[in-house]
């Protein structure tokens, strides 16, 4: 896919760096092929990483796995992506690198191809690491590019392309109780036909990357002063990672581990226990693509304290539903839970203008991070206690939505351009 730019998206930065009362009056044009594009990256990208998700039962049989080392293996996954997201992020708002993003994914396709043959756990910790790696460049890149071509409208592009990413979650464990289940391991190598076509498609987003005024040194060379006091902006900060660590590890809960709590809990089969994975992780792409928008119209705070607070009366009914309410109430959770993500980091963004990859990749990478170790410390407690006792456990974490109100209010509503 090529995707060109008019002349007006073109003169929207000028050659200068400086923003002209004419270029104000006459911000870019939401270029939708581009997020469209980047959206069907973020779902191949996605759909690889749910379905290593989705296959942790069958890795667990063959391999004699405990709770603890399934917990191990999205923590490789997960902490490898966190740790170099921000870094990634940080290095390239200085120096824009366009074709970083194939290459990325080109890590994936490897970590892909190599869980398909490995033999023991050690060697599944090292596919699951070169898929992070892959995240650690995708995430806070594609996010940037999302930026680029939001025509100002930045929660719209964030959750158009974040809901690219949760449709691909959401495919995850459906194609794996249709195919990988049934073929076994070798079968996941099957995937790496959708990382090539993520690369081909990735390749000519980087054309439009490269092509696009803000790679020029003189279109960065102003850079947005934050309007908030110091102390009010890390007050925030500290406020979003609070939430980001509630809704992730209360997140991880589900990815990792709803599967085995409906099979302990329910007697389900595993391939039936993934459709109900599948249709929570689709609740969160519908979900998604309300945060962004709604944000730009009414706000980010309100979102944020609607998202997080919200889901707390469903998540405390949850361990004590039959399994029909129990996927009516999980529908909910997604739904609600969703929307948070895409106003958390919109609103950080406008925290600290300027440091669009640094703060898209700080955010993707704690996101991570935090989904790691609640899958790590929720598969250690899984094996100490029981799969019930987790769920009723964290069925707390989105009281602590509560916090938003230290939240100070940034940009304007109705669809400012921030």
């Amino acid at each position: 896919m090529q995707t060109s730019i008019d002349k007006n998206t073109l003169d929207a930065s000028a050659s200068s760096g400086a923003a002209t009362p004419a270029s104000a009056a006459n911000p870019q044009r939401t270029v939708y092929s581009v997020l469209g594009a980047i959206s069907f990256s973020h779902l191949l990208n996605d759909m690889i990483q749910s379905l290593i998700l989705a296959i942790y039962p069958m890795f667990k049989s063959e391999f004699a796995l405990s709770f603890g080392q399934i917990g191990l293996i999205t923590l490789t996954y997960q902490i490898t992506a966190s740790l170099l997201q921000p870094l990634v992020g940080l290095y390239t708002d200085k120096h824009p690198k366009p074709w970083s993003l194939p290459v990325g994914m080109g890590f994936t396709l490897s970590g892909l191809l190599l869980m398909s043959v490995a033999g023991n756990f050690g060697t599944l910790l090292v596919a699951a690491a070169l898929v992070g790696c892959g995240s650690s460049v995708f995430h806070p890149e594609s996010s940037r590019v999302a930026r680029m071509a939001s025509g100002g409208k930045h929660g719209l592009a964030q959750s158009l392309f974040q809901v690219g990413g949760n449709a691909g979650s959401s495919l995850g464990p459906l194609l794996a109780a249709l195919i990988v289940i049934p073929h076994g391991q070798k079968s996941i190598a099957w995937f790496s036909a959708a990382a090539l076509v993520a690369i081909v498609v990735l390749a000519n987003i980087g054309r439009w990357y490269k092509r696009h005024p803000a790679t020029k040194k003189g279109a960065r060379a102003h850079a947005a002063h934050a309007t908030l006091p110091r102390g009010k902006v890390l007050t925030a900060m500290s406020v979003l990672v609070l939430l980001v660590f509630s809704k992730y590890f209360y997140m991880a809960s589900i990815t990792s581990y709803f599967t085995f709590y409906l099979i302990s809990r329910f007697g389900l089969s595993v391939q039936a226990a993934q459709v109900h994975l599948f249709v929570f992780l689709a609740a969160v792409a519908a979900g998604t693509i309300i945060g962004g928008p709604v944000g730009d119209r009414i706000g980010r705070k309100v979102v944020i304290w609607v998202s997080i607070l919200g889901v707390a009366p469903f998540t405390l009914l949850l361990p004590y539903a039959n399994l029909f309410w129990t996927g009516v109430l999980t529908v909910v959770i997604g739904l609600v839970l969703a929307s948070a993500f895409s106003a958390i980091l919109v609103y950080a963004q406008e925290l600290i203008p300027g440091k669009v990859g640094m703060v898209a990749g700080l955010f993707f990478g704690f996101a991570f991070g935090m989904g790691g170790v609640g899958a790590a410390v929720l598969g250690h407690l899984a094996d100490t206690t029981s799969i019930d006792y987790v769920y009723k456990l964290c069925s707390f974490l989105p009281l602590i939505g509560v916090l938003a109100v230290l939240l100070p209010r940034t940009g304007q509503p109705s669809g400012a351009k921030v």
